[in-house]
């Protein structure tokens, strides 16, 4: 099959190498519930030695800059608690952490999680992690930009492969939140 965006020499529909994928995430595509059907949700192989999103553009295409969202782990605390909660937006933005994210989770305090802390609670590898998979009670504060896009570059849940997705599907995952400037 063609991948929908950028120029990949392997792309598959995920539910059909789910071995490809790491534990959380061949789950969360097994239990597909969305409108979306699982089969529109692609998995690319990618070479990690090519991850910088400069080297990685100039390599699978050009148009994938402006197609590519981050999926990273902040930490909210008040009084004592912290909740953890995964973000999406546009690779060419930076995630509002200290404004946005912290009002919304209700948090004092809120700041990117460690890379022990991602990688342990997600299962997921750092660099790789993405929305589908996380674990269901997290928030999942998503930017509108990216729901509006046909498809979307993301990670695998590992430093190898990529998934290609229908933008609205972000929408319908456990505990999304569509917000507006999320993403600046």
């Amino acid at each position: 099959m063609r991948a929908p965006i950028g120029d990949f020499d392997t792309a598959v529909p995920a539910p059909d190498c789910l071995d490809e994928l790491i534990e959380p995430v061949a789950d969360a595509v097994r239990h597909w519930t969305g409108a979306v059907p699982a089969d529109r949700i692609v998995y690319v192989e990618t070479d990690p030695r090519w991850a910088d999103t400069a080297v990685f553009v100039e390599h699978y295409g050009r148009d994938l800059l402006e197609r590519s969202a981050n999926c990273v782990v902040v930490a909210g605390r008040r009084g004592g608690e912290t909740t953890l909660a995964a973000c999406l937006a546009l690779s060419t933005t930076k995630v509002d952490v200290n404004g946005l994210v912290r009002r919304q989770l209700g948090a004092r305090k809120a700041s990117f999680a460690s890379m022990d802390t991602a990688t342990g609670a997600t299962g997921m590898e750092y660099g790789g992690i993405t929305p589908i998979g996380l674990p269901r009670d997290w928030p999942l504060l998503v930017d509108s930009a990216v729901v509006d896009l046909p498809y979307v570059l993301v990670g695998s849940g590992r430093r190898r492969g990529k998934l290609l997705v229908p933008g609205k599907a972000f929408a319908e995952l456990p505990g999304a939140v569509v917000l507006e400037g999320l993403g600046v």
